[in-house]
């Protein structure tokens, strides 16, 4: 796996929690990424 899909991959799973979960700060919060984060 090169550098980029290491960065991408854990960012998807947090967008199809969010997706999921219907709740932004939520998916954040167990996935253990700041709320700022999510929008970089």
């Amino acid at each position: 796996m090169n550098q980029t899909a290491k960065i991408i991959k854990p960012k998807l799973g947090l967008l199809e929690l969010a997706k999921q979960l219907g709740n932004v700060q939520q998916a954040c919060k167990v996935m253990g990424y700041s709320r700022d984060s999510y929008y970089l």
